[in-house]
């Protein structure tokens, strides 16, 4: 039947934008400083994207963030607190959270990618599968969209690693989970990738401004 309340979720996945603690490869090009503003940067410009997708898909939004901070503050969208454990425990149970409040399908997006199309994560919320993915270039994975979780979906995964994708759908098939692979698109993880945004003229209206500022 039909339930008018049940919507799908976006959930920003966003470090506090500690110096130090966030954009660690980048920050041994530029600094621990300059690293967390443009990993702030990005993050609000993948914000950006998910509001873009939310009004396309009927979704709402909200921001997941490590440890306190006033840093998503002013945004108009809920924030909460992640769960502790490694980066599979805090995405089971906000997965499981959003699931169980009649949230689907709930999608976790990453804050790396802040040029990401809209349109991928509107088709990662149609899949038909329990869980979608959505393929980086580095064997990763930039948003993870679900139906249905399991206990041990994310059992044995190498985190940052070349086959954290392969690891996961592994784990997940392990666990009767039907998955399906979204668009690819790309993370920034490093100086290489933060040249190249540039380059091809992609970096949105934060991300520009905060690579002014560091290149100035």
């Amino acid at each position: 039947m039909y339930n008018p309340r049940v919507r799908p979720v976006l959930i920003l996945f966003a470090k506090a934008p500690v110096p130090g603690r966030v954009k660690t490869r980048l920050a041994v090009h530029v600094g621990a400083e300059k690293a967390a503003a443009l990993h702030r940067a990005f993050a609000l410009d993948t914000l950006g994207v998910l509001r873009q997708a939310a009004g396309l898909a009927g979704a709402r939004v909200e921001i997941h963030t490590d440890t306190p901070t006033d840093a998503w503050d002013g945004l108009e969208v809920p924030v909460r607190l992640q769960a502790a454990g490694d980066l599979g425990a805090r995405m089971l149970a906000a997965l499981d959270a959003a699931l169980a409040a009649g949230d689907a399908p709930a999608c976790i997006v990453g804050s790396d990618a802040p040029a990401l199309p809209a349109a991928h994560l509107v088709d990662l919320l149609s899949r038909d599968a329990e869980a979608a993915l959505g393929p980086a270039e580095d064997g990763g994975y930039y948003a993870i969209s679900c139906r249905r979780t399991h206990p041990r979906m994310f059992h044995g995964v190498r985190w940052s690693h070349g086959e954290t994708l392969l690891d996961t759908e592994a784990a997940m098939r392990a666990c009767g989970l039907t998955t399906e692979r979204g668009p690819a698109w790309r993370d920034i993880d490093d100086w290489e990738d933060v040249v190249r945004l540039q380059a091809d003229g992609q970096a949105a209206h934060h991300t520009h401004l905060a690579l002014q500022r560091l290149l100035a």
